[in-house]
């Protein structure tokens, strides 16, 4: 997409000056800052209303960057971005020296990737170093998928419009700190893809330390109330509420069908839940997605989504 060098300007100076902008990616729109400079971390922190202690991924220009940023890099972080990188996977390493405590939510881990998109890194090899971008909203809402999402929380932000996200969910994490290696988050990589790299990996049924953005019971949730069903359960639930189905409506019901296709239908889903959300329902009633390994990131967007507030910590 098209962008003025006047706003791409802007945008670098408000960076250099330690402000936040809207850095748009391949997964999500992110709400980005100098990574070296503690107060304009800080910002980031204050404009989600995100807990200190909650980390942040730094975004990177180049794979060579992560050398900057990390220390005692195992052979598999290269074996890894050598065929993922840019895209959306994030690694987590032993933090280096350059990146500050603020970022890391006082952690010696450090949450690192490269993302796969040509503005995001536009940006990042002209400002020269690493960025923290978080996405670009309240934390624990819906994450922007598009660069009127961002304006519609931050006014008051310079965002760069990059279009829709190709993605439309988070990067998978990947723990490299430890041994054996370890998924924390399910993403926009599917397992599998990772597995014929590094061989076999387990997920985490409950995210241990290092802590890492996303890992809460309740996130990426809107704020009418969700339930997960089975399709055959949609029907006889619905009084006052709105259907997020996959492929097809159910007949009778109002909502929104999502392609059966997992990538295409993760590439919708926050917007999809943004416009439900919106609509005054009761509650948003989603189709429960089929049990297999492609589809593992949506279930997991979905659970955190239908959790309970008083289970959010």
């Amino acid at each position: 997409m098209s962008l003025s060098a006047d706003a791409l300007s802007r945008a670098l100076a408000a960076l250099a000056a330690g402000e936040c902008i809207g850095l748009p990616t391949e997964t999500v729109y992110g709400l980005a800052a100098d990574a070296e400079n503690p107060e304009a971390i800080r910002k980031v922190f204050a404009r989600k209303g995100r807990p200190a202690d909650h980390p942040l991924i730094l975004h990177l220009g180049a794979v060579g960057w992560m050398e900057r940023y990390a220390r005692d890099i195992p052979a598999q972080a290269f074996d890894l971005a050598e065929r993922f990188w840019p895209g959306p996977l994030t690694l987590v390493l032993e933090r280096g020296a350059a990146v500050p405590l603020e970022a890391t939510g006082g952690q010696d881990t450090v949450a690192l990737r490269m993302p796969d998109h040509a503005l995001a890194l536009e940006v990042l090899r002209r400002f020269g170093r690493a960025l923290v971008a978080p996405s670009a909203n309240r934390f624990g809402g819906l994450s922007p998928t598009r660069a009127e999402h961002v304006r519609e929380a931050f006014p008051d932000l310079i965002v760069l419009d990059g279009g829709p996200c190709r993605h439309g969910i988070e990067s998978t994490i990947l723990d490299l700190s430890r041994e054996p290696p370890l998924i924390l988050r399910p993403g926009a990589i599917p397992r599998h893809a990772l597995e014929t790299v590094i061989g076999k990996l387990p997920i985490a049924a409950e995210v241990p330390r290092p802590r890492v953005p996303g890992g809460l019971p309740r996130h990426y949730a809107p704020e009418t109330p969700i339930r997960l069903l089975p399709r055959e359960a949609l029907s006889s639930t619905t009084g006052g509420s709105l259907v997020l189905a996959i492929g097809t409506l159910p007949e009778g019901l109002s909502g929104i069908a999502l392609p059966n296709d997992p990538s295409a239908y993760a590439q919708r889903l926050y917007a999809a839940l943004r416009e439900l959300d919106r609509a005054g329902a009761a509650s948003i009633l989603v189709e429960l997605p089929p049990n297999e390994p492609a589809w593992e990131a949506i279930q997991d967007r979905l659970r955190r989504a239908a959790a309970t507030p008083d289970r959010a910590s």
